[in-house]
């Protein structure tokens, strides 16, 4: 093992999750070079790694057994590809200061021990637990992981404590409660470690949404008459895959009369002189993911629809103005609309429309900002949070509306806007 990778030897700057906040976050491209210090993958590896052990400490758990891919990678640093997501056949070891193990899909194990010299090679080990029960459990191989598993925690001094489990297949948690495991919440302890961004994660961050910048000058030029949602759709998925995104998640595209209520999918509607259309492109950059809506108008926009678009950039500057290290989520929710007030029966109704909520290997992280949740259980600030803030207001005509969305990074003294397509008043696509 390469010791000068090892991730237990950690830097000064490793835990310091803090950028000269009077400059603005590189965007500095893909490409590695030798004269400038860009992202630092070891320190990433290592600030991760430190992050979840150190959450661990904290928790009543000795062991934190990982199935969430997002999770997987951030104690690891390993991932096989965007098909992994939801096959709930990979997963992972963290016990006390010992290096993670890591079990992996056939052959990629193997290339983890060529490849991943941060890793111990004797902990990436082949495994399979079925494929979320196409592999029924009845042939054992759940069993097997789940007594190998004790083992480890037996020799780790560690089996007589709760062991944290993030999700698994339902079959697998009997399993490992047949073989004496004690299980606890373990997403919660990993989204204590995730919820402070190094300044690694957040220039990947920033670089994602750099992305989503050009894809929404591209938008700006092709939003016509004529065109289909579909057709931006796929026109966003080519120009994101050339610039080095590695998953498409989603793009929202909306238009006309689909506007309000807001369905968050798109279809093959055509475009059409008037329409307001909005966006959302949710996509990731090494691993780094983006939610960062743009609305527009085709050719011209009517009184009710700019009237729309300021109401819902009002909202959304007010919060912004609020965020800070040390202030609570429920204070920034308190400046939002009651779901009454722009047409919704109520907040579970209106969940996500007026939203915040964290960015970094998932979607979505800490903090959540919602006046449904975040009244009850506020959270506080924190420097180093990366988190986007999303508002929604119908138009009058009863069938147009405007969403705007904003990435921010928490710095020492207030926040750092990283999604910089201009949307500061309603952007006209195709001016007639």
């Amino acid at each position: 093992m390469n010791t000068a990778l090892n991730p237990r030897l950690l830097r000064p700057e490793d835990v310091n999750p803090n950028w000269r906040w009077d400059r603005h976050i590189p965007a500095p491209g893909h490409m590695a070079v030798d004269f400038e210090r860009r992202v630092d993958h070891d320190r990433l590896r290592r600030y991760r790694l430190s992050r979840a052990r150190e959450a661990l400490k904290n928790s009543e758990c000795g062991a934190l057994l990982l199935f969430d891919v997002n999770n997987i990678r951030y104690i690891s640093g390993t991932k096989i590809g965007e098909w992994e997501r939801d096959k709930l056949c990979r997963f992972a070891l963290l016990m006390g200061d010992e290096e993670p193990i890591v079990w992996d899909f056939g052959s990629a194990a193997v290339h983890h021990r060529l490849y991943c010299d941060w890793l111990d090679p004797e902990r990436c080990r082949a495994g399979m637990l079925g494929m979320r029960g196409t592999v029924p459990p009845a042939v054992g191989l759940m069993k097997n992981h789940a007594e190998e598993v004790m083992g480890l925690l037996k020799a780790a001094g560690v089996s007589d404590m709760p062991v944290g489990v993030d999700y698994a297949e339902t079959a697998m948690f009997f399993e490992l409660q047949k073989a004496g495991m004690t299980i606890v919440d373990g997403q919660q302890v990993m989204l204590d470690a995730r919820e402070i961004k190094n300044i690694d994660e957040i220039m990947l961050l920033n670089q994602a949404a750099a992305m989503v910048d050009g894809v929404y000058h591209m938008i700006h030029e092709e939003l016509k008459p004529g065109v289909r949602e579909s057709d931006i759709v796929a026109l966003s998925n080519k120009m994101l895959y050339e610039m080095g995104s590695d998953d498409v998640e989603a793009i929202n595209a909306i238009s006309g009369e689909r506007c309000s209520p807001h369905p968050h999918n798109f279809t093959d509607r055509l475009i059409r002189p008037g329409d307001q259309a909005f966006f959302d492109i949710l996509q990731s950059y090494q691993g780094y993911r983006t939610c960062y809506y743009r609305t527009f108008n085709v050719g011209t926009a009517t009184p009710d629809q700019n009237d729309a678009y300021v109401k819902c950039r009002q909202w959304l500057d007010h919060a912004i103005s609020l965020i800070k290290p040390g202030v609570s989520t429920d204070t920034v929710a308190a400046v939002w609309p009651k779901a009454e007030e722009f047409g919704f029966p109520n907040e579970m109704a209106a969940f996500g429309l007026q939203f915040g909520h964290g960015l970094g290997l998932a979607l979505h992280e800490r903090p959540i900002i919602s006046r449904l949740v975040s009244f009850d259980d506020p959270m506080e600030i924190k420097t180093g949070m990366v988190f986007a803030l999303e508002t929604f207001c119908p138009a009058k005509d009863g069938y147009s509306a405007a969403r705007i969305e904003e990435e921010v990074i928490v710095t020492d003294t207030g926040c750092q806007v990283i999604s910089l397509f201009p949307a500061q008043d309603l952007p006209i696509a195709n001016r007639y």
